[in-house]
């Protein structure tokens, strides 16, 4: 029988699939830490991990393992090459958590905008003067760019359409794929989309070095607001402590850091027009209920065979 390891805390209703399976075992490890759950891998045929890295070295110790499975979408912190070379797949979720990232890329954008903690300081301090420096923007007849057009930009373009902004978009591999036909423009250049845009909102994957460094924040309009609920890395910090700086960027909504937990004297705390959240655009209570259900039964449909392939990430690695 199957074992299956979930690493990281699961919502009740995930373990619960888990539990009731007659075709599996299960152990639960709550570490956040690599070096916390690795001497359990051992004797996993699965393993369901959250945030967690799973380097090489940790896949080499995994001698029954023929699963991971991501509790969401995103795999930056496992090593795919050393699962692929052992014949191992990483299945990740579907789309479970696209509507609570977008209203938290929203929630952001409108918040930096607004200046919403300056205000709210100024209200607790009794500096209601501060309304007369008429920091808050304005969001309606805006031009937004979407860095990436998956579902998450597609789904924020949307939104944000409410507000009666402009809305275009990057993302070359689209462009080759072929655009959606849903009223929104395409840019081929991400220099053009940066010089147009008002308002950046990023929705990429990392790829291992920054999209936005020096010469594309040079690129950018005074003032501009940046949003970024992808991963840290996307965004060259550096640049985005000194645009912040200079005034080049406005203000920011940060959801994803180089390093997390943000470190205690970390440049960007020195900001209030930088609004920032704990990595928890996609952690709704519905949503991590979403994802633990469908990280869970995409381990119990690999066993039996009826897994939707498209959920493996590393599938033509795998024949």
């Amino acid at each position: 029988m199957p074992h299956v390891l979930v690493v990281g805390k699961l919502h009740p209703s995930g373990r619960a699939l888990l539990d009731a399976a007659e075709t599996v075992t299960t152990t639960f490890v709550e570490e956040i830490t690599e070096e916390g759950y690795a001497p359990h891998v051992g004797n996993a045929d699965a393993v369901l991990i959250r945030t967690q890295p799973m380097s090489a070295t940790t896949v080499a110790k995994a001698d029954r393992l023929k699963i991971v499975s991501r509790h969401g979408v995103g795999y930056d912190a496992i090593d795919v090459p050393a699962l692929s070379a052992r014949g191992i797949a990483l299945a990740t979720c579907g789309d479970v958590n696209s509507t609570a990232v977008t209203e938290h890329a929203v929630t952001m954008m409108l918040s930096a905008s607004k200046r919403l903690l300056r205000a709210d300081k100024a209200t607790r301090n009794g500096t209601w003067s501060w309304r007369e420096k008429l920091e808050s923007r304005d969001v309606g007849g805006r031009n937004l760019l979407l860095v990436g057009y998956g579902r998450i930009g597609r789904h924020t373009g949307a939104m944000m359409k409410g507000f009666g902004v402009q809305v275009r978009a990057y993302d070359p591999f689209l462009l080759q794929r072929g655009w959606p036909d849903d009223g929104v423009t395409p840019v081929e250049s991400l220099g053009d989309g940066l010089a147009w845009a008002d308002l950046i909102s990023v929705s990429v994957p990392h790829t291992g070095s920054p999209l936005l460094g020096p010469s594309e924040f040079a690129a950018m309009r005074e003032g501009v607001v940046i949003v970024n609920t992808s991963r840290g890395g996307v965004i060259d910090e550096a640049s985005l402590v000194d645009a912040l700086g200079s005034g080049k960027v406005g203000a920011a909504g940060l959801d994803v850091f180089e390093n997390e937990p943000l470190p205690a004297d970390h440049p960007l705390k020195a900001f209030d027009q930088v609004v920032m959240s704990p990595h928890i655009a996609g952690l709704t209570d519905g949503a991590a209920e979403r994802m633990a259900i469908s990280s869970a039964q995409n381990i119990l449909d690999f066993f039996a065979g009826s897994i939707d392939q498209s959920l493996i990430v590393n599938r033509d690695a795998l024949g």
